[in-house]
């Protein structure tokens, strides 16, 4: 079996261009004992993949040149040595940029098609869904009549933190980038309100949207933004630190609160300022949240949108789009045929 792959070529200065790219394929050992061999799905794209193309100290191991870029995926299983697991079986993996992988198959976890959409296993109903639901309920603990902010809203956290912020009773307001996707933030995923940062007016947009000021912000973006919000938080406010995507394509430092009016603000209104990975929570958090989210999306009182692109061929381009928010909710690469969508449409 041959996977065609896509690798890292060059490391990006500023913004990722096609030839820091390469396409090529390998040769795949079969599956030993305990493995399986799978197909490629679909592939997730994210905001985090963007740091690991830099050679330089992250809380995860940069690529090296020439390697798979790495990320989430649901396979389907064309091979089985592993009792766990039979041929059609889907699942999660992290397999990254390819059609096809041989993997441990104790690392995957089975997927139900009947549960959920087998894409959501990597939006909703995966890490950027688990992402919010830890970041703002250990975090940053909304209660029932508080105002939350979120950047980045309509992407797959942000519009999964309104909605849950909104499922325990806060007033939300989302932030985001053009009037479609600030539509999209009230019509489609029940925001109270959304602010377009793009807005010449968007400091006074932002108060008329925040009277009450902020009590939890959720910061996804860092940049002018964060600097905004940051200045409008309540006494007590708590502030879940997700990423800073602001800054990067940045060849210099972004534009942001420098560390002495930061500070001056977590001192004077006892603020709680909380960097964290979703990792850390899975042990404490995760059965919960697939408990509580699988609900949701059941009674509908989560929704969530996908941006699918056909093909890995598309992977580059659309990642560079997503650096850039050109996409609206969760971004994913539909490398091989879902046979449960076939399925689906045979029925029908």
């Amino acid at each position: 079996m041959k996977s065609r792959q896509i690798r890292l070529a060059a490391r990006p200065v500023g913004e990722p261009r096609a030839s820091d790219f390469e396409t090529g394929m390998a040769e795949l050992d079969p599956p030993a004992d305990g493995q399986v061999l799978l197909r490629t799905v679909y592939l997730s794209l994210d905001p985090y993949m963007r740091g690991r193309m830099n050679d330089a100290a992250s809380y995860a191991e940069p690529w090296r040149l020439g390697d798979v870029l790495q990320g989430g995926t649901v396979c389907e299983v064309l091979e089985s040595r592993s009792v766990a697991l039979a041929p059609g079986d889907l699942v999660l993996a992290y397999t990254g940029w390819q059609t096809h992988a041989v993997a441990d198959a104790e690392g995957l976890r089975r997927l139900d098609p009947a549960q959920a959409p087998v894409s959501t296993a990597l939006g909703v109903l995966g890490m950027p869904g688990f992402t919010a639901y830890t970041g703002l309920r250990v975090i940053g603990r909304p209660q029932p009549g508080e105002t939350v902010a979120v950047a980045a809203a309509t992407g797959p956290v942000g519009s999964a933190v309104g909605q849950i912020a909104r499922i325990d009773g806060a007033r939300v307001v989302g932030i985001a980038g053009g009037p479609r996707k600030c539509r999209a933030l009230v019509e489609d995923f029940g925001f109270d309100a959304a602010v377009d940062h793009r807005s010449p007016a968007f400091e006074a947009d932002l108060d008329r949207a925040l009277p009450d000021g902020v009590d939890v912000y959720f910061e996804n973006v860092g940049g002018a933004v964060g600097q905004a919000v940051i200045e409008r938080l309540n006494r007590f406010g708590r502030v879940p630190v997700c990423g800073v995507v602001a800054g990067a394509n940045s060849t210099t430092p972004p534009d942001g609160p420098v560390l002495h009016a930061v500070l001056r603000h977590v001192l004077s209104r006892s603020l709680l300022i909380r960097g964290f990975l979703q990792a850390e929570f899975v042990p404490t958090h995760h059965d919960a949240f697939l408990e509580d989210m699988t609900g949701w999306i059941r009674d509908g009182s989560v929704t969530y949108r996908e941006d699918i692109v056909e093909g890995l061929e598309a992977a580059p381009e659309a990642f560079r789009g997503l650096l850039t928010g050109r996409n609206l909710g969760k971004l994913l690469v539909r490398v091989g045929e879902d046979p449960t969508r076939v399925a689906d449409s045979d029925a029908s």
